[in-house]
């Protein structure tokens, strides 16, 4: 399976109530999720796309992992207040969002997901 790209509509059904999320976080995902905020134009981006989506495979049925374009997704990147990209969002079932700008290598990804989302 591959990362799935999500749009507002998406993520209200996904993720969380945008009107609520502020004041009343309440994740709406079946399991722990990854979202990644890319642009095309972005050489880092691209450079973590593929890895992301070996992540998507790897971890199906175990974390859902999103992508969203802060092109055509300008709101939801200001939800989380991204400034550069990549900038990756870890949901744990548990808690509240985790955001981290920047990619990284695939191993210290898995390690992250281990960490944040499945322990």
């Amino acid at each position: 399976m591959s990362a799935i790209h999500l749009t507002k509509g998406g993520f209200e059904n996904r993720i969380a109530k945008i009107d609520t999320m502020a004041t009343d976080w309440k994740f709406l995902g079946q399991r722990p999720a990854l979202i990644d905020f890319y642009a095309s134009w972005c050489s880092p981006c691209q450079r973590l796309l593929p890895i992301i989506e070996e992540l998507a495979a790897e971890y199906e049925g175990k974390v859902d992992i999103y992508k969203v374009d802060v092109d055509a997704e300008q709101d939801l990147a200001a939800l989380f207040r991204v400034r550069s990209i990549p900038t990756l969002v870890y949901i744990p079932m548990d808690g509240k969002p985790i955001v981290e700008p920047g990619g990284r290598s695939k191993a210290d990804l898995k390690a992250l997901i281990e960490e944040r989302l499945l322990k």
